[in-house]
């Protein structure tokens, strides 16, 4: 029995599929409401501690990753929730309690986001 299994493409129209927040930077300056939104998630990814947890989800077989998983990045176990709840407050991660265990995912659609940004077109 595999454990692979498909799953489906997010269309930007879709209900909480997420959209780029703004155009590539290369495009046009932004207006100040893309710049607060955009900030925001930079500000969430300026720690080093959050941008370690960030990528070890990002990065974790399956797609998402339980808190038990990621919270080796050297601070007590309260930080580490405070900084995984400032990313998902920006947007980032998204997340799902199973039992007593919290799973977090990055969407994909989120860095599609992040990547039009920074694209240089």
């Amino acid at each position: 029995m595999s454990n692979v299994r498909a799953l489906p493409l997010l269309e930007p129209e879709a209900p909480g599929a997420a959209v780029p927040c703004c155009p590539p930077l290369s495009e046009r300056p932004f207006t100040a409401e893309e710049a607060e939104r955009t900030a925001r998630m930079f500000k969430a990814l300026g720690d080093p501690v959050r941008l370690r947890l960030f990528s070890a989800v990002a990065s974790h077989e399956g797609g998402e990753a339980c808190v038990c998983d990621i919270s080796d990045v050297g601070v007590s176990q309260p930080t580490v929730s405070h900084h995984l709840k400032k990313l998902k407050d920006a947007g980032l991660l998204t997340s799902e309690r199973r039992g007593t265990w919290v799973y977090y995912r990055v969407e994909p659609s989120v860095l599609a986001a992040m990547g039009q940004l920074l694209a240089v077109r």
